[in-house]
């Protein structure tokens, strides 16, 4: 029997009782924002007078940063800047979840807020129209810290039929999948797809398209809704990018990348060009695709399980062991996207999109007038 949490024990029946009760214009709302490690989300709920409209209805608010590791007790109020307003699948009515930007004392962002700089590299880039889909792998565990209907005592069967697989004896945990899909779909989140994945009790879920700094707001916003799933059920929705280790597969956070350039005819040459700047910049994009500079990264990164390795930068059509990777169609077609197989699960998709904008974007333009001083 998987081992689940006590509270989803409780009698469920008697929550929908009170859930049920009207609330009448009164709403409320759910501030969600990113802890001290980076990783981790934290939320608190408030009562509003009446159904906010727009982000602009949303007040800031406030909560104490020593207890999420994100100011010491003596100096810890720090500060909550609604970014992007959603429905909430939970509590329903007019009720909101409300995405915040967290500002320390001095009303500069807090470490943990990447979302800052990436919303300034965007604003730069927006000419480009620069879009995004991030392809996020989860892995469910039960309160024992083993995947969730794994054997107690030993492992399943070897990796093969359970990508996109269907059967008692090939999916684990399908109702949370399904489940979080509903959610995402009822709240505004750009979900766009979901499927069971190559190692048993993994998933996948895909967001996108999204413009510019939407993309990091929508994934933060799916991961927070896949918690609060796996919380009803009473199991653990991991990131870890190698969450077992041996033969068995890791899970990363793909990241597609396009302009309106590379989407128009003649477009390869934009994403052949695009991937020549990324291919000098391995290193410094490794460092910042996962919360700890590359050392989680590493266990996944190997060359092998559908993996580059960590060390070297390759490209390749429909090659699912590059770096990065060009779909077949788009080659075909001579124009669309690519696909940086790099990010970790666990990444930060504030750091990764900011991280891609500015490299093919930012650093072309820096080029372009380093080339015109010198003609001049």
């Amino acid at each position: 029997m998987a081992s689940v949490s006590v509270s989803s024990r409780l009698n469920k029946a008697i929550h929908q009782h009170y859930m049920s009760l009207p609330q009448g214009d009164l709403c409320q709302v759910t501030y969600i924002w990113i802890d001290g490690s980076g990783e981790g989300l934290r939320n608190k709920t408030r009562t509003l007078d009446r159904e906010p409209q727009g982000i602009e209805d949303i007040p800031e608010w406030n909560f104490d940063g020593s207890s999420t590791d994100q100011a010491e007790g003596s100096n810890s109020d720090m500060y909550l800047i609604p970014v992007a307003m959603f429905r909430d699948p939970f509590t329903l009515e007019s009720n909101k979840l409300v995405l915040c930007e967290v500002l320390k004392y001095n009303r500069l962002p807090a470490e943990s807020n990447l979302r800052s700089g990436c919303k300034k590299v965007m604003e730069e880039v927006k000419h480009y129209i620069p879009c995004f889909g991030m392809e996020q792998e989860y892995t469910l565990l039960g309160m024992d810290g083993r995947p969730y209907g794994w054997p107690q005592n030993g492992f399943p069967g070897p990796q093969g039929p359970y990508y996109c697989g269907v059967g008692a004896d090939n999916a684990y945990g399908r109702d949370i999948m399904e489940c979080h899909y509903k959610a995402c779909l009822y709240s505004g989140v750009k979900i766009c797809g979901t499927n069971a994945e190559v190692m048993p009790s993994q998933f996948e879920f895909q967001v996108g398209l999204c413009e510019g700094i939407e993309m990091g707001d929508h994934l933060w916003m799916a991961r927070f809704l896949l918690h609060r799933v796996c919380e009803d059920f009473g199991v653990v929705a991991t990131l870890d990018p190698k969450p077992m280790k041996g033969n068995w597969n890791g899970a990363g956070c793909h990241t597609n990348f396009s302009t309106k350039e590379m989407r128009e005819e003649g477009g390869l040459l934009h994403i052949e060009q695009a991937i020549e700047r990324l291919s000098k910049r391995h290193a410094q994009h490794i460092s910042v695709y996962d919360p700890h500079r590359g050392q989680d990264n590493i266990r996944r990164l190997t060359g092998l399980h559908e993996t580059s390795n960590i060390h070297d930068f390759c490209f390749g059509v429909a090659n699912r062991g590059a770096s990065i990777r060009i779909p077949r169609q788009v080659a075909q077609e001579g124009k669309g996207y690519f696909e940086d197989r790099r990010p970790s699960a666990n990444c930060d998709p504030y750091a990764v999109t900011g991280a891609i904008a500015r490299t093919c974007l930012l650093e072309m333009e820096e080029e372009e007038e380093e080339e015109e001083e010198e003609s001049t």
